[in-house]
């Protein structure tokens, strides 16, 4: 299936199977596209790209379609590694986390930084975290991969 190209989001770049491997959603997801492209959100004089997750329904596109700007796609990556470094110690602790210091990192970008920590505005964080903890580690095959993909692409490009 063909994502849309009469929308606000005007694609340029597109994998247009994501269905297909769409992680263990893989052959049966309702995310059939994604997408680089001209944002939605574009002003006069004042054009940005965006990364965009095409939704279908199996009758129409979803208003859950997602677009995000390419910069958040690559700061989420950045949160996800992150977090996968986190776990791979987190055993360590109690509460897979050290309650006295929360904070996993603080990322410099922009002059600043951005902080990764636990949640513990969250009342059940304590549960949350054990159970976060037990599907990243089942999804570990799945995301190590893209890591390992990801990896070597950034290579290839210098970085």
């Amino acid at each position: 299936m063909k994502i849309p190209t009469t929308l606000k989001h005007k694609p340029v770049i597109v994998s247009d199977n994501y269905e297909n491997i769409d992680g263990r959603n893989a052959y049966h997801s309702d995310a059939k596209g994604l997408s680089l492209g001209l944002a939605q959100w574009n002003d006069r004089g004042n054009v940005e790209i965006s990364a965009k997750v095409w939704r279908y329904t199996g009758e129409k596109w979803s208003r859950q379609s997602e677009e995000l700007p390419l910069h958040r796609v690559i700061d989420l990556a950045i949160l996800i590694c992150r977090a996968k470094e986190h776990f791979a110690e987190a055993y360590r602790y109690d509460k897979l986390y050290d309650p006295e210091n929360t904070m996993i990192d603080r990322v410099g970008l922009q002059g600043d930084a951005m902080t990764v920590s636990i949640c513990t505005e969250n009342p059940m964080i304590d549960d949350d975290i054990k159970l976060f903890s037990q599907i990243l580690s089942e999804n570990d095959e799945l995301i190590s991969e893209r890591l390992k993909t990801l990896s070597g692409i950034l290579k290839d490009m210098g970085y």
